[in-house]
């Protein structure tokens, strides 16, 4: 169903991809947009690696929800990891693909908590991540991703 990765010497393992995933604090879906254009915007996120779903989120109204609403299949990209392993000028920067399916969190009590278990990752206090909820946790609509298909690779920008 899902295409593998073309150049095999490239590909990283499945443990380096969620690695990276994890470690990562943005990254970039990508939905089908409106009249057939890709939509692609960049977000915050957690990746449950016990749930192997990756979560954010958004408004309650807007192009991104009415998108995920039309058709819930999705593509998740993450990349980083940086390195100099040869020349001095030339990085190796590693890859995280996802492929899966986003649905709405509905049940207003595990939203509340997934955004906190978000907002963790993001802000540096429970007092804050509070105050954040109290003024803008009921405009909040979370996502979730179950993750149906996830490769890695590393190029090298030479």
């Amino acid at each position: 169903m899902f295409r593998p990765v073309r150049r095999k010497s490239r590909e990283i393992s499945l443990d380096a991809a969620r690695n990276l995933l994890k470690a990562s604090r943005r990254g970039v879906l990508a939905v089908n947009g409106d009249n057939g254009y890709p939509y692609a915007l960049p977000l915050n996120y957690i990746y449950d690696e016990g749930s192997n779903t990756i979560i954010f989120h958004g408004a309650r109204v807007g192009h991104k929800l009415d998108s995920i609403k039309a058709c819930d299949k999705v593509c998740f990209t993450v990349y980083g990891n940086e390195t100099i392993k040869e020349e001095a000028w030339a990085p190796y920067v590693q890859s995280t693909i996802v492929y899966g399916r986003c649905h709405l969190v509905d049940d207003q009590e595990r939203a509340m908590e997934i955004l906190r278990n978000l907002a963790r990752k993001y802000y540096p206090s429970e007092d804050i991540i509070d105050e954040e909820i109290v003024k803008a946790g009921k405009a909040v609509q979370m996502f979730q991703i179950e993750i149906e298909h996830m490769t890695g690779k590393e190029i090298k920008e030479k």
